[in-house]
């Protein structure tokens, strides 16, 4: 397919480009990770501008306006009805530069913010003062202040403390034509006389929204339903004179169509000193969603639903988190929170909510008053929009708690039943209804029923004291004839939920996803009276058209049902059914991974805040790139090498991700298709081969230092593609590998002593031979007889991760059939110093060699996991230090770290783990040209700095041979040590 041979808009980006001081991308990478938001819809911009200041949000506009391009503005792009897309507009990107608190008034109780602020920064802002902002959804962590206006956003807590739209004072707004104005309210009648004479444009306005009032009273008291969670259509109601004409509150929630937003003044709340968290357990959610009304009065700061299918679908995705142990018996339940000024207050409303669920005779109750408990179980329920997108086998049949139901889906989790091919997808679409909360139990049995019907799954859950249900679905969206269940499942669902009196939308707006549907809910008169509304502030049409007034349909523009390229692949995506474009469907833009404050994902969209390098982004460029459309070239695209070269391979998305996208291992698989057959960059030459290079430098280790430190180092290193700021590590006198030689015929193995396999990989052989050295002596001090494979092994990592597959086979295999001829039992674990390496043994090498693979995964054991599990009472010495830890990104994504606090613990070591990701390094990464800064970056986000201010007698662990590299090389001289040294170490000590 050909290139496009002009860039669209090459006039527009011209203009832009020149008069701004922000980013202007009309590029094809830019327009595609800005094409999606997190709702099924694609709609390719024709550009995207990203304002530096508001002046820039001003000149854009302008620009846009006089070459008639719609403007859509844009938060964290976390919209589920594709409010944040727009066929050929420019999309408006708030958040990266234009996200700052600008001031906390902890008298008045408000705080002003640009409309890109991430709600988690306004927490921060306001935490010292005792206050918070009362909303919090779900993606509390990167949603925008700005989109939560859009979209009048609630999350968990608005049953005590509102929807956005209640804790709202002020907006700033920019209409279409340029005018600027600020609206609040209530007012009274003097106030909105005083507006009406405002001059120019702000007076007509005022003017028009008022007679528009006027003539439309009976209309709009009539046609708008009275419910704690209605978020469709227009709140025309806000301007109702005995709602004192609030034009903030009427602007919340018309998701980016009316005006563009500068910056906003928003009420705060107090923030409870304490917290207790109730969690009642029902048979099933009919039951527990019929138990709410009783418990109302009691005044809980939350009453969230959550069923037995969506834990279910948590452990067929992962790990178990140990806060489930928590869950008192039942097929449902309600997470009731409660508040006070202090724990006893706190404990004791929370014993009150405790005493009425327990007089519902078939309810079960727990009282959670651990903060780290109460953490990990809202943490299910936080990440529930991404967990059920992938349903396991019998998750989200349409049951209730018996049989097929929530109940059985929840034992067969448990019991580790099969989930299939990584699940059955799961869409959004009927996202976020409500209806009241008193027939919110007869609704949901009326909805599985319609589930059934259609022969469709979904897991409901969410916020069942205000009646507002998440719900993703198993629509067959790919298939032609699936597009037409969505649709009348659609339809049937909206009238539905009307017939209880609901809405459509309870939370996240309509977009293009119900907009349609807003005449099943309103009567005609409201329809038209949205039309006029949009045209009094935005008359030509400029701002996000075709999103609530004449919308595009529901069923067209899906993302899902695009064309698809076939194109070869190398690795098997098992969790995928062999698809990768299955793989790349997992990321469906929940957007944990543009999460900057915590967390391994997403290391270098951390140090850049480019959209194009999250892994969401990434993520879209590979779906466009199967697509064939806006990034044509297949496996040639430069569009997504670009992006992918920026990756570090940290494997934290693997894990991190609600949905587990694994960028790691596509990238391996498009470095591994694009260089196929063509010459590559030169690291992967010079890097990519390290362990062969190692092996040669080890007949020669002296020589190689004078070489390393001499004048020729520096056009060596520029010829390697390495970075010429980066040390070249000194190479020691004698590899670990000759050291066990001698030391093994020095000191025989007792002959009773069990054999252990130790893995001498690359890295700790030929440059780190001390931590090797020190597991042996600690596992000889412990009684094991510590054996090596019969010749060199490697686990292929370097290969592998630069996309040299069959050069990684070949390694592997050599290194197997040298395990084989060690002549030990087939059972013998083998153990692992450096993370990465172990990481790659037990899940990439099955990836390479199949069933051929699979056993050594399966006895390839860390250093701390062998203590903890083959030598767990063995007497180990005694070390009260004070400690840090910086967890290698693949023991975090594919070890864990359980057995290393277990043995921390026993050796009385204080430890503190930072939250600090990835090193930075990541094996070759940080080594090669064109990454050092970005490697830098994310080392000083977190890592650095608190390496820098540990006491000079605190303890520095790190198992990450990178990690440890990272450290001595940007950090003044501070020595990491591998747990292994530690120990050994400390057995040194006792000894003298």
């Amino acid at each position: 397919m050909s290139r496009p041979s002009a860039t669209p808009g090459a006039d527009l980006a011209r203009e832009l480009a020149t008069t701004l001081r922000g980013d202007v991308r009309f590029g094809a990478a830019e327009r595609t990770v800005y094409s999606h938001d997190a709702s099924n819809y694609r709609h390719l911009p024709l550009g995207v501008v990203k304002p530096a200041d508001l002046d820039d949000v001003r000149t854009a506009l302008a620009l846009c306006r006089q070459y008639r391009v719609p403007v859509v503005p844009r938060g964290a792009g976390t919209s589920i009805g594709g409010q944040a897309v727009g066929p050929g507009a420019v999309v408006l990107d708030f958040r990266r530069h234009l996200g700052a608190v600008l001031d906390v008034d902890p008298q008045r109780r408000t705080a002003r913010v640009e409309p890109g602020a991430v709600l988690d920064d306004l927490q921060r802002a306001a935490r010292p003062y005792g206050l918070r902002f009362g909303p919090d959804p779900s993606t509390h962590s990167r949603c925008t202040l700005g989109g939560m206006i859009g979209n009048d956003a609630c999350g968990a807590h608005s049953l005590a403390w509102g929807r956005t739209a209640d804790n709202v004072e002020s907006l700033d707004l920019l209409l279409a034509d340029g005018t600027e104005l600020t609206v609040g309210g209530p007012l009274g009648p003097a106030e909105r006389a005083a507006l009406r004479e405002l001059p120019g444009r702000a007076g007509a306005l005022h003017r028009e929204l008022q007679d528009f009032t006027d003539r439309n009273l009976a209309a709009i008291r009539r046609g708008m339903p009275e419910l704690p969670r209605r978020t469709s259509g227009y709140p025309l109601d806000a301007l109702l004179p005995e709602r004192g004409h609030q034009l903030a509150r009427a602007l919340t929630g018309t998701e980016g169509t009316c005006a563009l937003l500068l910056g906003a003044t928003v009420r705060l709340v107090p923030e409870p000193a304490a917290r207790v968290l109730v969690v009642a357990g029902y048979p099933d959610e009919t039951a527990a969603a019929d138990a709410v009304p009783a418990l109302l009065p009691l005044r809980p700061l939350t009453a969230e639903g959550m069923a037995a299918d969506l834990i279910a679908a948590l452990l067929a995705a992962g790990p178990r988190p140990p806060a489930l142990d928590r869950l008192p018996e039942g097929a449902c339940w309600l997470f009731l929170e409660a508040g006070g000024d202090n724990a006893a207050e706190a404990l004791d409303a929370a014993r009150g909510l405790a005493d009425a669920v327990r007089r519902e005779r078939s309810a079960t109750v727990a009282v959670v008053t651990d903060p780290g408990e109460q953490r990990q179980l809202w943490a299910v329920r936080e990440a529930g929009a991404g967990i059920v997108t992938r349903l396991p086998a019998g998750a989200g049949d349409a049951g209730t708690g018996s049989g097929s139901g929530p109940a059985s889906d929840l034992a067969a989790a448990e019991a580790g039943g099969p989930a299939g091919a990584g699940g059955v997808e799961a869409w959004p679409g009927w996202e976020d209804s409500a209806v009241p909360p008193e027939r919110l139990g007869d609704y949901l049995r009326d909805l599985r029923a319609l589930l059934r019907r259609h022969s469709l799954r979904g897991v409901p859950y969410g916020h069942f004291g205000e009646g507002c249900i998440h719900l993703r679905i198993d629509f067959p969206l790919a298939e032609p004839q699936g597009v037409l269940v969505f649709r009348e499942f659609m339809e049937q669902a909206a009238d539905l939920a009307v017939s209880y009196g609901g809405s459509l939308s309870g939370e996240h707006g309509d977009g293009q996803a119900r907009a349609e549907l807003l005449p099943r809910m309103y009567p005609p008169d409201i329809i038209g009276l949205f039309t006029e509304f949009k045209r009094i502030w935005d008359p030509e049409n400029l701002l996000n058209p075709g999103t609530l007034v004449d919308p595009r349909p529901l069923d067209a523009d899906l993302r899902q049902a695009g064309p698809v390229r076939e194109l070869p692949l190398a690795l098997p995506y098992e969790q995928d059914g062999g698809s990768l474009v299955r793989a790349v469907r997992r990321c469906v833009g929940v957007a944990a991974c543009v999460d900057t404050a915590t967390g391994v994902m997403c290391p270098s969209y951390m140090a850049t805040g480019e959209e194009r390098h999250s892994t969401r982004g990434r993520a879209r460029l590979l779906a466009e790139m199967l697509r064939g459309e806006a990034v044509p070239d297949g496996w040639r695209s430069p569009e997504v090498r670009e992006a992918l070269d920026l990756c570090l391979g940290c494997k934290g998305c693997a894990s991190d991700c609600p949905v587990h996208v694994d960028m790691a291992t596509y990238r391996t698989e498009f470095l591994y298709q694009h260089y196929r057959h063509r010459p590559r960059p030169v690291a992967h030459y010079s890097m990519g081969w390290l362990p062969l290079w190692l092996r040669a430098v080890a007949l020669a280790p002296a020589a190689a230092n004078l070489v390393a430190r001499s004048p020729v180092a520096g056009p060596l290193k520029r010829l390697g593609g390495i970075d010429p700021r980066r040390v070249v590590p000194v190479f020691p006198p004698e590899t670990f590998t000759r050291w066990f030689r001698r030391h093994r015929a020095a000191r025989p193995a007792p002959a009773d002593a069990r054999p252990v396999l130790l893995w001498p990989d690359t890295f700790s052989d030929h440059l780190q031979p001390s931590v090797l050295r020190s597991a042996v002596e600690v596992l000889e001090h412990l009684g094991f007889d510590v054996r090596l494979p019969s010749g060199p092994v490697c686990c292929g990592l370097t290969w592998y991760s630069s996309g040299q597959l069959g050069t990684a086979r070949r390694v592997v295999r050599r290194s197997l059939r040298a395990l084989d001829d060690a002549g030990l039992p087939a059972d013998t674990p083998v153990v692992g110093l450096d993370p990465s390496c172990t990481a790659t043994l037990r899940e990439d090498v099955p990836r390479l060699l199949g069933a051929a693979g699979r056993p050594l995964a399966e006895r390839t054991r860390t250093f701390a996991e062998f203590l903890d599990e083959y030598a767990p009472g063995a007497p180990l010495p005694r070390l009260p230090a004070d400690a840090i830890t910086q967890t290698h990104c693949h023991q975090h994504a594919v070890l864990g770290t359980a057995a290393d606090r277990r043995v921390e613990a026993r050796i009385g070591l204080r430890n503190r783990v930072l939250d600090s990701g990835c090193c930075g390094l990541a094996g070759s990464f940080g080594f090669e040209q064109g990454h050092f800064e970005v490697s830098e970056a994310i080392a000083e986000r977190v890592l650095l700095p608190e390496v820098r201010a540990a006491a000079p007698d605190t303890v520095i662990l790190a198992d990450g041979f990178s990690c440890r590299t990272q450290i001595s090389q940007l950090a003044e001289g501070r020595r990491a040590l591998h747990l292994a040294e530690l120990i050994a170490q400390s057995l040194r000590e006792q000894r003298t």
